[in-house]
């Protein structure tokens, strides 16, 4: 089994998840990275140490990258079966995988939290909000190619060396060559990022309004955390997109996480159910959060969290 793995830079620096899928890869065999970006000594020396043993890099500057890296990635890959591609759940991920399917002619099996080979390749997937586990094989004779969730592979290092890094020319895309990326917005942001942090502060509709945000910023930045949000509340405005956890949002497994005035929708509930504590805190005792939190506290958001700031900040 021929086994790569499609890697991007976020910000000028090496997307993480990618060493997660290097992780999970590498129990295949040799690891091929496909790296999309302008690379860095850093970036290849983590992507061998977690298992890669030859990188590809494709550098499109300015150019709107999607079309160029699933046609370069695709005369790398060729056609023929026995070759597995993993990709992550971030958009160009699955911009590339959808374009890469339709060069080649196949499916995508997307969403996968496990991936498995014996013979052909199987794919574990949730539907219905996590209330149902599909398992998908591949039958195809040319290359599999699966997407799959944030966090669903832990990264580990694996004490590999540096790997081989191999300069991929830029190929000719047509009239999709012609897209340029005019501008980049990186949003501003204080604290820990909100995917690797091990301690997340997560806001609910129960909170009632945008500016009683200030005490989950406040609890999480006693406990050294992030604070998150419910899609209810970046609907109604109170944060922004980039805080919204769940299906529709960022998946998050922290050692620590605290639920305040969240009902537990099940869309919610499968961007955090990975965490390993789970805290909630809500005045319904029929919320449905109780039912997957190890530590449930019924009561007022807003007696509750003052009084655990109080008790921090006490403690030093």
């Amino acid at each position: 089994m021929s086994t790569w793995v499609f890697a991007e830079e976020l910000n000028g620096a090496l997307n993480p998840g990618a060493l997660e899928l290097v992780t999970k890869a590498r129990t295949f065999g040799d690891v091929n990275v496909f790296y999309l970006g302008s690379g860095s000594d850093e970036a290849f020396a983590a992507l061998g140490e977690y298992g890669a043993t030859a990188v590809h890099q494709l550098d499109t500057g300015d150019t709107l990258p999607s079309a160029a890296a699933a046609t370069a990635l695709g005369s790398l890959i060729g056609s023929d079966g026995g070759t597995l591609v993993l990709f992550g759940g971030g958009t160009t991920d699955r911009d590339v995988a959808g374009r890469l399917a339709a060069q080649l002619n196949l499916p995508v099996l997307a969403n996968a939290l496990d991936v498995s080979v014996d013979g052909s390749v199987t794919a574990v997937s949730e539907i219905l909000g996590g209330t149902l586990s599909v398992t998908t094989a591949s039958t195809n004779d040319g290359p599999t190619l699966v997407t799959t969730r944030p966090k669903a592979f832990a990264a580990e290092p694996s004490g590999g060396g540096a790997p081989s890094v191999t300069a991929v020319d830029m190929p000719d895309v047509g009239r999709a060559g012609t897209a340029t990326v005019t501008e980049r917005h990186v949003e501003a942001s204080e604290g820990p990022d909100l995917e690797s942090a091990t301690v997340v502060v997560t806001g609910g509709r129960g909170l009632g309004g945008e500016e009683k945000f200030a005490m989950m910023d406040e609890l999480a930045g006693l406990l050294g955390g992030a604070v998150g949000g419910t899609r209810a509340v970046v609907d109604a405005g109170w944060v922004p997109y980039s805080y919204q956890i769940g299906q529709t949002g960022k998946t998050v497994k922290p050692s620590v996480y605290i639920a305040c005035g969240v009902s537990g929708a099940m869309q919610h509930v499968v961007g955090m159910k990975g965490s390993s504590t789970i805290i909630a805190i809500n005045k319904d005792p029929d919320a449905p959060i109780f039912g997957v939190a190890d530590l449930g506290i019924v009561g007022d958001v807003h007696s509750v969290v003052p009084q655990l700031v109080e008790a921090l900040k006490a403690r030093g």
